[in-house]
């Protein structure tokens, strides 16, 4: 059999479990190891198919197969044949071109890769823009040069780079050096909206090599599931364990998630501003397992806790989600790797569902319109907002109703129709939920955070002007004194306790609390500071009195 009909008889042969499907399964591998595919789709499909059984295996020898192939994929002949045309796919021995976000390009500095980092010249629309900021970037006795010659940007980082580094590389450590707070060096490099290209190299972020090591591999016995849970039902039958990780051991499965949205040409920032003291892995026993991490306290939001939390089968990366917490209601974006999209990700919802609804105290979850598929190709593509609606998620917008009704009453005259990419994108233009008790509004989707923080604009304003830093630093001595705290605070805890000063004391009706109202409302905001904030969402939501006062500061 030549090697595309070998392949075509694998992809065929995905679901299929039984023991003389998976021994011929491995004896295709073994022969698509040693053969050349004659386009660059079938080195695709077959990194895809290796990917999958990495995830799913059906029992240790194909896992091991697997395993080796992937990792000597970029050995291949015929990935090397198309490796121009396989550029940005991910796979190992490939580039990847990308506007890294500034977080990203320090993590992947940091990783070794500065020497496979070079800037994408052709694709520098602002590079105009770089010889001004050389000013700030470069030792003041430099400026004699900038003043004089006018070099093009790429002939001054040519000539101001080492030897051994690369223009990115140097462009960089430049910035990594600018006495500037660290959101204003974000905002200066990323307004320059630098794309660059990354080298394939030992230490290049590929799908096929990032993994975790697992002591128990659990072999697939039957395929995912193609049917539609009862949502509720399976979030109520799901179980796991949570396991407080190690600093060391949470790095480790950020550098694994970074790693991962940079072979998929994505930036998530709270990866890459996690919090290595803040990591759980949530095991649900039959391989699926959850990397929950929470931000670093000086990146946590006003209101919201939001983690992040990487999707793993047996210790392979196959999706991510997004969650924001708060009032016992959270959002939650769910991400399936296009290799894994189809078969069994209903399922895997459900169980994201119980997840977070453990961990945060959840009865409501909200959609925001983006992950419904609105001004996002993507999702509409996928049928996001369709999947939500038959998993029970409704919209509460009276005119996306109206839309709704439409389309069900053209799926009922035709059963055929499917809605448009302008109709999907219409009606993803409003939130949609899911309520595990009673309706409520007081929820995600519904709160008016906005409101919240022009309110604590008016109260600064109106007390300090423009005298903004002067003015915490006064909130922040009256809070403690409104609120009785006297103890010395850590770093994360002052950073909370500042912040929340300015909203704290504009709270209509604090000096009438109680004294255990007050220190349950310390014990909030130091949570806020503190090494977890999933504990910081489950005070907030337990203080009835603040939750309360918080609505009636925008009413």
């Amino acid at each position: 059999m030549s090697a595309s009909s070998l392949l075509r008889e694998l992809q065929g042969l995905k679901y299929e479990l039984s023991p003389t499907a998976i021994k011929r399964k491995v004896a295709i591998l073994g022969e698509l190891a040693e053969l050349n595919l004659a386009s660059a789709e079938a080195v695709y499909e077959l990194h895809e198919c290796l990917c999958y059984l990495r995830a799913y295996p059906p029992d240790a020898r194909t896992h091991k197969l697997v395993g080796n192939m992937l990792h000597a994929f970029e050995k291949r002949s015929d990935l090397r044949r198309f490796s121009n045309s396989l550029a940005d796919s991910g796979i190992a021995g490939t580039k990847i071109f990308f506007r890294f976000f500034w977080l990203t390009a320090i993590w992947l500095a940091q990783r070794g890769c500065s020497s496979q980092l070079t800037i994408d010249w052709q694709d520098f629309v602002k590079q105009d823009q770089l010889p001004e900021l050389l000013h700030l970037l470069l030792p003041f006795s430099e400026t004699p040069a900038l003043d004089c010659f006018a070099l093009s940007p790429k002939d001054w980082l040519q000539k101001l780079k080492g030897p051994e580094e690369t223009d990115a590389g140097f462009l960089i450590d430049r910035f990594e050096s600018l006495t500037l707070s660290v959101p204003m060096r974000e905002k200066l490099y990323e307004d320059l909206d630098i794309p660059m290209q990354l080298d394939p190299g030992p230490r290049t972020p590929a799908r096929g090599r990032d993994e975790i090591p697992q002591r128990r591999i659990v072999y697939q016995t039957e395929p995912p599931s193609k049917k539609r849970p009862d949502l509720k039902r399976a979030m109520k039958s799901a179980a796991f364990t949570v396991k407080r990780l190690s600093p060391a051991a949470t790095r480790r499965l950020i550098d694994l998630a970074d790693s991962c949205m940079v072979s998929r040409h994505r930036d998530l920032l709270i990866f890459l501003y996690a919090d290595p003291r803040d990591g759980r892995l949530i095991d649900f026993g039959d391989g699926l397992q959850f990397l929950c991490v929470g931000a670093v306290p000086e990146r946590r939001l006003m209101l919201e806790s939001v983690y992040g939390f990487l999707t793993l089968m047996n210790g392979y990366p196959i999706g991510y989600v997004l969650c924001s917490a708060a009032f016992n209601s959270a959002e939650v974006a769910y991400n399936v790797f296009e290799t894994f999209r189809g078969r069994g990700a209903a399922d895997t919802y459900a169980r994201i569902l119980a997840m977070v609804s453990s961990l945060f105290a959840v009865d409501t979850f909200a959609l925001d319109p983006y992950q419904l598929g609105h001004n996002n190709a993507e999702g509409q593509d996928s049928g996001a907002w369709w999947f939500y609606y038959k998993l029970g998620f409704r919209p509460r917008d009276p005119y996306v109703k109206g839309l709704v009704r439409e389309e069900l009453a053209a799926m009922k005259q035709n059963p055929k129709h499917r809605s448009s990419a302008a109709r999907l994108n219409e009606m993803a233009s409003e939130y949609m939920f899911l309520h595990l008790g009673k309706p409520r509004r007081d929820v995600l989707g519904e709160l008016p955070l906005g409101e919240i923080g022009l309110r604590i604009s008016e109260y600064l304003a109106q007390r300090f002007g423009s005298e903004r830093e002067r003015g915490i630093q006064v909130l922040a001595k009256e809070l403690r004194v409104t609120l009785g705290l006297r103890k010395p605070l850590r770093a994360g805890e002052k950073l909370a306790w500042e912040r929340w000063a300015p909203l704290a004391l504009a709270l209509p009706g604090l000096g009438t609390w109680t004294d255990a109202e007050k220190q349950a409302l310390v014990k909030v905001i130091l949570a806020k500071g503190g090494r977890s904030e999933s504990e910081y969402v489950l005070l907030l939501d337990r203080h009835q009195k603040l939750r309360r006062a918080l609505l009636r500061l925008v009413d």
